[in-house]
């Protein structure tokens, strides 16, 4: 017996000297290589997702008015879908996302209603299991196409009349969606925590937000939000109460890019530095792009066009973006822009200035590996930011447009389907939103909880979020 106690000892040493030298040729895999490595998406965890009740009319019947429109978009005077509209209005039942890019830059609504609406037969490539049964469910999503609706007001109703709510077609669908979902019994059951809303126009819903504000929204920033709150706020300090939107329950989504996709594989020489196409007067936080414009518009190797990637233009951004090593993006009316992601498809290391930028898939991606963060205060001294960019070495570019093409797949929407039915890609930018709702669901059950057990008439203080 007194032999086998350094037997057992010696076995159990081999043993632990086994696993460290395992776990040195078999390392835990990194963030960027957990979809790859993941377990099948039938036996892992997926988001399950009831789809509440509303009428075809306040989703797909938008499309079916968008295409029989036979006015062009008053704020650009062209029809970008004018040669679509034909074809498009005889499809059925699925009809394409317009290509104008005012609102094709928003069409994550129809992508993600898109992958709940494909045949369960077609969904396993789908992070996301739809369910019918609503005590199944770890959220509810609204089908309410918000930024169609939002932006066919702004685009075919009464100059001025968006703000307004009398003849405002798009409030009269607001107060339909708000009115028969808060009557739900789901809504009921949650408060709306667990429910889920798209709202990637920054004037999506604009005049119901106070009345869904406990929902998990999809937005593409915070911009437009933080300036209702610190309206509201009766803070004096620096920080700001979040009363509608904050990180903790909501996700920040991508834009739909408007340019095509360069690969690393086709990517040429850039013989330019810096270029940006945009509006260069901008409200708010982007008064700083027209600062940064003056300094910037006659440095060489730096190309400032006044624009946007319409059908006239559209060609000119292609061609600006992957013949220069950096686009900038500033703020505008908000932290961000579609510009961001054109930026990314077509390799141009981004140069970001905005200092309450949030990101798309934060914790999953790190965009410090292949864009550049300039502090606002750096950026509007002469001359610093141009010999900046030009001291960063061609190892560093290479590297970053490595990373970029690593990452491009994340911010792609389209699955290519008709209608937007049909499988998604894996790893696309559909399937990060539906991991990022999933994130959230252990805090919105433990709220819906807390909420259930609190006296009668007890009410508690308005979230608050900390950066």
């Amino acid at each position: 017996m007194k032999a086998s106690v350094p037997l057992l000892a010696f076995i159990l040493l081999l043993a632990l000297a086994l696993l460290l030298i395992s776990s040195r040729f078999n390392p835990s895999p990194s963030p960027k290589s957990l979809l790859s490595s993941s377990p099948t998406l039938q036996s892992a965890p997926r988001l399950k997702v009831f789809v509440a009740d509303l009428p075809r009319s306040l989703n797909y019947g938008l499309l079916d008015e968008y295409w029989a429109l036979s006015t062009p978009d008053s704020r650009i005077g062209v029809d970008p879908d004018a040669g679509l509209r034909p074809a498009a209005a005889a499809a059925a039942p699925w009809k394409p996302y317009p290509e104008n890019p005012l609102i094709k830059q928003y069409s994550a609504e129809y992508w993600l209603l898109g992958d709940l609406e494909t045949p369960g037969g077609r969904r396993g490539s789908s992070f996301a299991e739809r369910v019918y049964d609503l005590d199944r469910a770890d959220v509810v999503f609204v089908p309410f196409f918000a930024t169609l609706s939002a932006e066919m007001e702004l685009g075919w109703g009464r100059k001025g009349g968006f703000l307004k709510k009398e003849g405002n077609e798009d409030y009269r669908r607001q107060r339909e969606v708000v009115d028969r979902i808060r009557e739900s019994e789901a809504w009921r059951r949650s408060g709306g925590r667990d429910h889920v809303f798209v709202l990637t126009d920054p004037v999506a819903t604009w005049h119901v937000r106070s009345e869904i504000a406990p929902a998990i929204l999809l937005v593409v920033d915070f911009g437009g939000w933080y300036k209702i709150d610190s309206k509201e706020s009766a803070n004096s300090s620096n920080m700001i109460h979040h009363t509608q939107v904050s990180l903790l329950k909501d996700v920040i989504v991508p834009y739909t890019h408007l340019l095509p996709r360069l690969r690393l594989s086709e990517n040429r020489h850039r013989r330019n530095l810096l270029y940006f196409k945009g509006a260069k007067h901008r409200h708010r936080g982007g008064l700083v792009r027209e600062k940064l414009w003056d300094l910037l518009v006659d440095e060489p190797g730096v190309i400032m066009e006044e624009g946007f990637p319409n059908t006239t233009g559209r060609e000119q951004s292609i061609k600006g973006m992957r013949s220069s090593e950096f686009c900038l993006h500033p703020a505008g009316d908000t932290p961000t822009s579609c510009r961001l992601f054109d930026a990314i498809l077509s390799l141009c290391i981004p140069v970001i200035v905005s200092d309450e930028i949030e990101l798309p898939f934060e914790g999953m991606i790190d965009y410090s590996d292949f864009s550049v963060f300039v502090p606002v205060s750096k950026a509007l001294q002469p001359k610093w930011l141009v010999n900046y960019l030009r001291s960063i070495s061609e190892q560093h570019k290479r590297r970053y447009r490595l990373n970029m093409a690593l990452v491009q797949p994340v911010f792609e929407y389209d699955n290519g389907n008709t209608g937007g039915i049909g499988p998604v890609p894996p790893d696309g930018a559909v399937n990060h939103i539906w991991r990022k709702i999933y994130q959230k669901v252990p805090i919105i059950r433990e709220a819906i909880i807390r909420e259930k057990r609190k006296p009668e008439g007890v009410s508690i203080p308005l979230r608050c979020h900390c950066t």
